[in-house]
């Protein structure tokens, strides 16, 4: 990849101070009106105002380029981190959707054996081939809408044989596209047919897989912890067996009942407690006194006509706020972080550089990877995306229709539009 240099931008950036910013650190953000960015072999050397960058160039540095573009004025921003999806699916669940429309509640689906438990059956019969390129198109669809990190969970199988053949699915998506890829465990997505009436039962069979699973490549290990799926007491059993095993805890928390998911998350350490539309204020307290990262999920709400996550209460009481697709085959069937970013800041009451954090700095800590990516910071990968705009504003007045002009992974272009008068690349 060699040396790269990419001038003329308007570049907008978090900024990393080693941790997820919360409060009014959420909001911080720096810009150059017009900005360059240098990258060697993947990885961001320097970044800021284009006259200093290209002043500290000497005649070597000229001479090593191996390619200079002219970004035309677009707006730069870090690629983005997509930090909770179960994008390892076979097909959306559109009949069920329409049920929902009508009137029918989400539990009550699931207890008729529909919602996850229909794309368990699903993902069960279908072949590995057919799981992987169902998810390796999807993967392809988010990178070209700018998430250049993402985190996929298992949670489709809900027995050994076929959550394994979940995370080989993921395995190949890190393998086989550009993404950098998060594999997440999540056998304890709901109780299957084969133990209907014997959660406790599952909640072992659940333990049992973890080694499994961890030596298949799940990083991390998550629990739907929700009214009608699995207790405090259920989850914690399998948070403390991940734990054991070395992975990073996650909890789908406070979704559609306060059940105290948060404060279970907080007492764990959880990386992150996911949802949290129904949370109360103690529990966000105790997440915000862990350093446990809110990862809200907006267009879950939108989809499901539900109140959104109080992001606005979260930030005021200094917890970091990270937001993510929640791309699924029911409830939000999305893979645009773009759209996301726009409902973050038009309906769920995010400003526009909050909003930025939340979707790049904060979601690349979310998913453990705040030291490589998230950020245009020296040292970090060089994931960035160009907007057709002038900032990350764009995002959000532009909300259903992608901005994203051109994605770069690691300094080299992964996706972009047809835009005719885009940046253009001239070697050095």
């Amino acid at each position: 990849m060699g040396l790269r240099l990419f001038r003329n931008a308007r570049i907008h950036t978090p900024v990393d101070t080693g941790a997820p910013s919360a409060g009014r650190r959420q909001s911080d953000v720096v810009s150059h009106a017009r900005g360059a960015l240098l990258c060697r072999d993947g990885r961001i050397v320097t970044v800021g105002d284009e006259s200093a960058v290209l002043g500290a160039l000497d005649e070597s540095a000229w001479r090593a380029l191996d390619a200079e573009t002219d970004c035309r004025g677009l707006c730069m921003v870090p690629g983005f981190v997509d930090p909770h999806t179960h994008l390892c699916f076979t097909q959306p669940r559109e009949a069920e959707f329409r049920q929902r429309l009508d009137g029918a509640d989400y539990l009550e689906i699931l207890r008729k054996g529909g919602g996850i438990l229909s794309s368990v059956a699903a993902v069960r019969a279908a072949s590995e081939e057919q799981l992987f390129a169902a998810t390796r198109d999807r993967a392809l669809s988010a990178l070209s809408l700018g998430t250049t990190t993402i985190e996929i969970k298992s949670g489709y199988g809900l027995a050994l044989d076929a959550e394994l053949k979940q995370l080989a699915s993921i395995g190949r998506v890190a393998r086989e596209t550009p993404l950098t890829v998060v594999p997440t465990f999540m056998a304890a997505h709901a109780v299957p047919p084969e133990f209907a009436g014997r959660p406790d039962d599952y909640v072992e069979a659940v333990i049992g897989m973890i080694p499994a699973a961890s030596h298949a490549g799940a990083r991390f290990c998550d629990v739907f912890c929700e009214q009608g799926v699995f207790t405090v007491d259920q989850s914690a059993k399998v948070l403390s067996a991940a734990r054991a095993a070395g992975m990073g805890l996650k909890l789908h928390a406070d979704e559609l009942h306060d059940t105290g998911g948060a404060a279970l998350a907080a007492s764990f350490g959880a990386v992150s407690a996911d949802h949290l539309l129904a949370a109360s204020d103690q529990g966000l307290l105790a997440l915000a006194a862990a350093g446990t990262i809110a990862v809200l999920l907006p267009v879950t709400a939108f989809s499901m006509r539900k109140p959104f996550a109080r992001a606005r209460a979260m930030i005021a009481l200094g917890l970091p706020v990270a937001t993510a697709t929640d791309c699924n085959p029911g409830s939000s069937s999305i893979e645009s972080m773009p759209f996301a970013f726009g409902l973050s800041v038009l309906l769920m009451g995010l400003s526009v550089n909050e909003a930025l954090v939340a979707s790049t700095l904060n979601a690349a800590y979310a998913v453990g990877l705040g030291r490589d990516c998230g950020s245009l910071t020296p040292g970090k990968a060089a994931d960035f995306l160009l907007l057709e705009g002038e900032s990350p504003a764009v995002l959000a007045l532009r909300t259903g229709i992608s901005p994203v002009a051109q994605v770069y992974k690691g300094g080299t272009m992964a996706a972009r539009t047809s835009r005719p008068d885009g940046p253009t690349e001239a070697r050095a």
